[in-house]
């Protein structure tokens, strides 16, 4: 089967289920760049279950969240925190502002950092976000 897709490594295996047991927002992309999961928490920010997406593109997913700097700018999907861990291989973090798929707007802090291997391979990234009031808003 030529076409047949990867099994998924260790690392992204143990960091989904560590993700399936938070209660913290939780995504991840794995080493081709497309997103393999998020848990329920995260349903709540994203919009929809993952149940219901399924594994996508995370350039596809990273368009949809519609990412913004808190000034409105648009952020670039490699100037994300997970752009960022995926293409320069190190953690990142950010202020951001994002629209679910159900179209509702949240102010998230998101933290992201790569799952490196042996002879740093890049199993994936794990991103971890909260709702955060953006600076001078009080919740």
């Amino acid at each position: 089967m030529p076409n047949a897709p990867n099994p998924p490594s260790l690392p992204l295996i143990l960091a989904r289920e560590l993700a399936s047991n938070l209660a913290t927002p939780m995504f991840l992309v794995d080493g081709r760049g497309m997103l393999v999961f998020y848990n329920d928490a995260a349903e709540l920010v994203i919009g929809k279950p993952f149940a219901e997406l399924g594994a996508v593109d995370a350039l596809e997913f990273g368009s949809v969240l519609q990412m913004t700097e808190l000034d409105g700018a648009p952020i670039r999907r490699r100037f994300s925190p997970a752009g960022i861990a995926f293409g320069e291989r190190r953690p990142s973090h950010q202020q951001l502002f994002v629209t679910g798929y159900d179209g509702s707007r949240h102010a998230v802090e998101a933290t992201a950092y790569p799952l490196l291997g042996g002879r740093d391979e890049l199993h994936g990234v794990m991103v971890v976000f909260w709702e955060s009031p953006p600076p001078g808003v009080s919740a």
